[in-house]
């Protein structure tokens, strides 16, 4: 009611004040004679004034009024209502239109004006009230007790309250503009992004998961997260979090599942299960493992007695009925036996037991556990059937028990192998004389002094021996094994044992007797073989002194007496030549491993030097102590000797190889010479040549240059042929190399060249290009080739109808090695000596001494190679021989 009445209020005002400003401008006009324009023009200007306080009815009451005004005070005639003169009508038409239009646009541009006012109030109203929410809402956000988190839909943290930055240990600077999957496990990762993904795709349904967050320093807590997506000012989805802190009550539901895991683990391992069961409301409850005993799911079939009714055997179903309905009408404790028929045919065998509590209620419950003693009931019926098997394992090992009454002097039990063992049929009656009859005569006197004696002085256990004499004349020997048995009044009451037929083991025995003293002869036989062996056995102790030797080797002079209590060292005469081999032998005793052909000298009784190779092997005790070294040794003083003379064998045939190539040299003087003064000869006319050209008036630099060059390469051609002469002249010790053998062959050519043509003789080579090397001494390679040259030259100095030619080849063959011949054309050798021409002292010249090719072989042989002579078609010899290739020319 307060606007309209506001309104009406306004309204009378301004038509009020709006007539007294009327007639102020009217009564002004009249006492200044005012033109009608001009009267009308202040007129509207009044009316138009009031119009701005809002009523468009006084604005239209003034303006009649004004109008009325004109016409009666203004307008001619004077006062009067009527206008007759045609130009003040235009006027007052125009004053009335200008004032109702602009009183009507005043007032339009105020409710305007007024309705803005309002908006404004209305919108400031809207933002401090909206500023007001915000307030509350992010008092709610930072001071809830629960975290929140805000993000976007890329988990970008947006904002984050100060609990949920604590509790992860964080500052919110730290959270915010950060992936919130950074507070997660690794493994939980894709989890949360899948539930924030949820969240997007159903914006305003709120989710809850629970999950592990991960604090700053590295520890866990979980969380119960409930999250929405809403669209933020900008339509942009946001996710609003809240966790929740349930890390005590998710430990306490763990602790809670693990005790529950445990107690069904230890129903399950002890095949016990609990139940509870109220008679009066009916309720029942079966634990997971009274389930699985009586073979129901629990999800599907509701406990209770019925069920157990329904299971129980046909058998055992009215006594368990009787149970059941004595605890409804008298609840009390029970306890009873019964057995399940299961579903597939099986039978299980049930203890259960029960105790009545009250309840708070008032109610009775019985509380109890029903116990799977199936095992317990086939164990029983297993130890029956255990009876049967000891019977028949009594009858299988021939061993009877037994039980004697000492005061009844008879037998409280027997079993049915005793009888048997005595030779009497299991329906046969058997009285105690009757089988003291069976016991030989020479043995019954003992055995009953014997249990005599155990009565007497009450032996917990004793043994003996008999015999039994059997109806068809055998022999049974027996051991029998018994104990006393003690009764309340303190004297012996009865005697408990067995008898066992040991008639095969007695047999065994014997024969076991016979072999041991056949072992004993064979030992013994071992012994002589040792004694009258070269080689004798020792034995030291854990500090390596000599403990035992071979007694042979003293009587026979091998060792020199008194070498007990010696180490080995201090026997050995090369300690101090070799010390790295008696360094690594003892270091070998000392780790106490085995070892092999360790040779070393000594003396034997008479002083003399010898050889001595022994083995040893560490033996130990049952506990694995070290309690010294067994072996054996050897006398090898006839193969070192014999192995020192292939040495000075060899050494020898060294020295003679040598003094052959010295010969050879010898022979090939004038080759040699010619050889050197060639280059010689080349040297001294360049030499005149260069100090020609230097001579002359403007000497010849180019030309001196070319003699200089033409004499450093003949200093070098006549330097190779010394050196290759120094090098057969040489006597050093075997090189062994990497060698082409064609190139070996071509230093030959070079020394030979002058004897070649000395003696008429044409050279062609057939020399296989890409051979593998072979491993070998140059110098011994290069005497052979020479002495086969030399050879083939002097067998061709008699021909003289046909050409003198020598032919060298080389060539590899499929089994790995290189092949190097020279033929010539020359008188051949006769087939009487083709077998002994390679033999020492065995020659056909009349100068000649027969080693040449005896050190040729010796020097191929110790190359691995051979060297033999080639049958050919035609005049002439062929001497050839075969080099193993290198194994690297090989792989």
């Amino acid at each position: 009611m307060r606007s309209p009445i506001s309104s009406l209020e306004r309204s009378a005002l301004q038509f009020t004040f709006g007539g007294i400003a009327l007639a102020v401008v009217t009564l002004a006009g009249l006492y200044l004679h005012a033109h009608f324009a001009a009267t009308a023009f202040a007129y509207l200007l009044v009316v138009l004034l009031f119009s701005l306080m809002g009523s468009f009815i006084a604005s239209s009451a003034l303006c009649i009024i004004a109008i009325a005004a004109l016409a009666y005070y203004f307008a001619p005639p004077a006062f009067s209502l009527r206008i007759d003169d045609p130009q003040d009508l235009p006027v007052v038409v125009a004053f009335f239109i200008a004032s109702i239009v602009g009183a009507h646009l005043i007032g339009k541009l105020r409710q305007e004006r007024e309705a803005a006012r309002v908006v404004a109030a209305k919108l400031q109203q809207s933002a401090a009230d909206l500023e007001d929410r915000e307030k509350r809402w992010r008092a709610i956000f930072e001071h809830n007790p629960a975290m929140y988190f805000m993000v976007d839909e890329a988990g970008i943290v947006l904002n984050v309250n100060t609990l949920g930055a604590t509790r992860l240990g964080y500052a919110r600077a730290e959270l915010v503009a950060r992936s919130v999957l950074d507070v997660f496990l690794e493994e939980d990762r894709a989890f949360v992004r899948e539930c924030v993904r949820t969240c997007l795709e159903d914006v305003g349904q709120t989710r809850t998961w629970d999950v592990r967050k991960v604090r700053k320093d590295g520890s866990v807590l979980w969380v119960r997260e409930n999250a929405k997506a809403m669209l933020w000012g900008d339509e942009q989805p946001i996710v609003l979090i809240a966790c929740e802190d349930i890390t005590q009550r998710r430990r306490t539901e763990l602790a809670l599942q693990r005790s529950e895991a445990h107690l069904a683990q230890a129903q399950e391992l002890s095949h016990t299960g609990s139940f509870s069961w109220n008679p009066t409301t009916g309720e029942a409850f079966w634990s997971k493992e009274t389930f699985r005993i009586f073979q129901l799911d629990p999800d599907t079939v509701p406990p209770g007695p019925q069920l157990v009714v329904e299971r129980t055997h046909p058998d055992d179903r009215a006594s368990v009925k009787e149970i059941i309905d004595r605890a409804m009408r008298d609840p009390s404790d029970f306890e009873h036996e019964y057995r399940l028929l299961l579903p597939d045919g099986s039978v299980k065998h049930i203890h259960a037991q029960a105790r009545a509590t009250r309840k708070a209620s008032g109610d009775i419950e019985f509380v109890g556990a029903a116990t799977d003693i199936t095992a317990a009931r086939r164990a029983e019926q297993q130890l029956r059937r255990s009876e049967a098997y000891l019977a028949e394992a009594q009858h299988l090992s021939h061993t009877g028990s037994w039980s004697w009454d000492v005061y009844r002097l008879d037998f409280i039990y027997r079993s049915a192998e005793v009888d048997r063992l005595f030779g009497f049929s299991p329906q046969e009656p058997v009285s105690i004389e009757t089988i003291r009859s069976r016991i030989h005569p020479e043995d019954l006197p003992r055995l009953q002094e014997l249990q005599r004696q155990a009565i007497e002085h009450k032996e917990r256990r004793f043994e003996h021996d008999f015999r039994i004499l059997l109806p068809d004349g055998g022999i049974r020997r027996i051991h029998s094994v018994a104990h006393v048995v003690v009764g309340s009044d303190g004297n012996v009451s009865e005697l408990i044992g067995t008898h066992m037929d040991v008639t095969e083991q007695h047999a065994a025995r014997e024969r076991l007797e016979n072999t041991l003293a056949a072992l004993r002869e064979s030992e013994q036989r071992f012994r002589d073989y040792a004694e009258t062996a070269s080689d004798w056995l020792w034995e030291t102790g854990p500090d390596h002194q000599v403990t035992r030797l071979s007694e042979h080797t003293s009587a026979a002079g091998i060792l020199a007496t008194g070498l007990t209590g010696l180490l080995r060292w201090d026997i050995a005469c090369d300690v101090e030549e070799e010390p790295e081999k008696w360094r690594q032998h003892r270091a070998t005793l000392e780790a106490h491993l085995p070892f092999r052909d360790l040779v070393y000298r000594t003396v034997n009784r008479t002083g003399s030097p010898i050889y001595v190779r022994t083995s040893g092997k560490p033996f130990f005790d049952g506990k694995g102590n070290f309690l010294g070294y067994r072996g054996v040794s050897t006398d090898i003083t006839a193969t070192i000797r014999a192995d020192q003379a292939e040495q000075e064998l060899r050494k020898a045939q060294s020295e003679l190889a040598h003094v052959t190539r010295v010969t050879t040299l010898g022979e090939l003087t004038t080759s040699i010479a010619h050889e050197i003064n060639q280059p010689l000869a080349a040297i001294i006319s360049n030499a005149d040549a260069c100090l020609g050209w230097m001579g002359r008036e403007a000497p010849n630099l180019s030309a001196a240059r070319s003699s200089v060059e033409w004499i450093i390469e003949d200093a070098i051609r006549a330097s190779e042929v010394i050196r290759r002469i120094r090098a057969l002249a040489k006597k050093g010790e075997i090189e062994m190399v990497l060698l082409d053998i064609n190139e070996v062959v071509k230093d030959v050519i070079a020394l030979v060249t002058r004897e070649l043509v000395s003696h008429r003789v044409t050279l062609r080579t057939e020399l296989t290009a890409g051979l593998p090397r072979i491993l070998g001494d140059r110098i011994q390679l290069q005497q052979v080739i020479i002495n086969l040259v030399m050879n083939g030259i002097e067998a061709m100095d008699a021909v003289t109808d046909r050409t003198r030619e020598l032919l060298i080849q080389s060539s590899k063959d499929d089994v790995g090695h290189v092949h190097l011949a020279v033929t010539d054309c020359g008188v051949g050798i006769a087939e009487n000596d083709a077998d002994r021409v390679l033999d020492p002292f065995f020659t056909t010249k009349s100068t000649g001494l027969g080693m040449g090719l005896s050190i040729c072989r010796s020097i191929v042989e110790s190359h691995g190679g051979r060297l033999s002579m080639v049958h050919k078609n035609g005049p002439g010899a062929t001497f050839q021989f075969a080099l193993p290739l290198h194994k690297e020319a090989v792989s």
